[in-house]
Order: C-alpha cells, then structure tokens, then sequence
C-alpha cells in the first residue's frame, strides 16, 4: 500500500501549518511583552486593550488555521489507511466511551496516551507505523 501522491502534499500542508504555529507563537510572545511594558510616564500598557483584543483574535484565528491544516495533512495520511479506517474508527469510538466512564485520572492519562500514539502514527501517513500503536489502544480498551 502506497500514499505517495499525497505524502508531498502532506507534507507540504504540514509545514505550511507549522509556520502559522510559529508565527502565532511570535505574535503572542510579541503581545506578551507590548501589555507588559508600560507608556512613557505612566502606568498605562504600551498597548490598547482594544488593539491587545484585535491580535489575540489574529492569534487564535493563525492557530485555527493551523489545527485546520493539520487535519488535512491528517486526513491525506488516512486515504492510504484502506481497510484499516473502519478498524481504526470503531477503536477510536471504543476509546471516546471509556473516556466519558473512566474514573481513575490514571487510567484516563494512559488511555489518552495511546490514543495521541496512535494519532501520531496515522499522521505519519505510513501505515506499518499503524500497528503496534493500534494493538496498544485496542488492549487497552478491551482491559477496561
């Protein structure tokens, strides 16, 4: 199985994303420091509150964007899952019940654990990273 068309694409969108990360990184460092000083003379911010308002709103918009990019990229890297969507999504379904009934934090952490893994090898888009990932949810799961 091969997900070549789509790995420069991914990858591409995965950058793409990581670029407006870092940019609403700096934007909010930038921020940060313009409430922290203070106008000449006074004890006033360097900054409205309005203005202050305005980049918060660009930065969360530049991070949206960015979670939007990566779910593309995510998603371009699932069409070369084939059958294993269907096993994947009824795992992930298992998982989402557990975490509504989970009482222990511990176990909530772990569960949550395995889940990221296995996110993380879906948006590799290389589907052997997929199973040891996959086993690991779904033991975890069936030992709840």
């Amino acid at each position: 199985m091969s997900i070549e068309p789509h790995s420069n694409t991914q990858r591409d969108l995965e950058t793409l994303a990581d670029s407006l990360s870092a940019s609403a990184d700096g934007l909010h460092a930038r921020l940060m420091r313009a409430i922290r000083q203070k106008m000449p003379g006074t004890s006033d911010p360097a900054i409205s509150r309005a203005a202050a308002q305005a980049l918060f709103a660009n930065e969360v918009a530049l991070r949206q964007h960015a979670l939007g990019l990566y779910l593309e990229a995510a998603r371009l890297a699932a069409v070369g899952l084939g059958g294993l969507q269907k096993q994947l999504l009824d795992v992930t379904a298992q998982a989402q019940e557990k975490i509504r009934k989970i009482d222990q934090i511990k176990d909530l952490i772990a569960l949550t654990g395995e889940l990221l893994s296995l996110a993380a090898a879906v948006a590799t888009g290389a589907p052997e990273k997929l199973v040891a990932p996959y086993e690991k949810l779904k033991a975890r799961v069936e030992s709840m």
